[in-house]
């Protein structure tokens, strides 16, 4: 796994604890190739006794123009993520895909309502291009 999706992780478990119903919007790039699903985000809930808390609810909230997001449940195998040294908790794991034809920019929008009643908006700037090493997931 990457350290960035990690600090993802982080970011969501500090979140849902801090539990104001504040809402704040997180911006990202992201380069992808048309046709192959590309992982955009992984989002969990990590307790500080290192258990798995309420997984947030994810909402679509500006669909892309030419492509599709998918949201799939899986398992996050994490080591030495602040005091757990070894935890597995749910976790959703986002995916976005390009159409087949398509070259250019895209953009879409998540809402994530973490615990406590907190949102926190997702604007996902998408560059989409058949030039090797186009496709950058996290």
């Amino acid at each position: 796994m990457s350290r960035f999706c990690l600090a993802v992780v982080v970011l969501l478990w500090v979140s849902a604890a801090a539990g104001n119903a504040q809402s704040n919007t997180v911006e990202r790039e992201i380069k992808v190739v048309p046709g192959k699903d590309v992982r955009v985000g992984i989002y969990t809930d990590i307790r500080p006794d290192c258990t798995s808390g309420p997984l947030p609810a994810i909402r679509l909230v500006t669909p892309p123009t030419h492509g599709a997001v998918i949201v799939k449940r899986g398992t996050l195998k994490a080591t030495n993520l602040k005091q757990c040294l070894a935890t597995e908790v749910p976790a959703f794991i986002a995916f976005y895909r390009a159409a087949e034809s398509y070259s250019g920019t895209d953009e879409f929008v998540l809402e994530l309502s973490l615990a406590g009643g907190r949102k926190q908006l997702q604007r996902f700037r998408v560059n989409v291009s058949t030039s090797p090493g186009g496709g950058q997931g996290i």
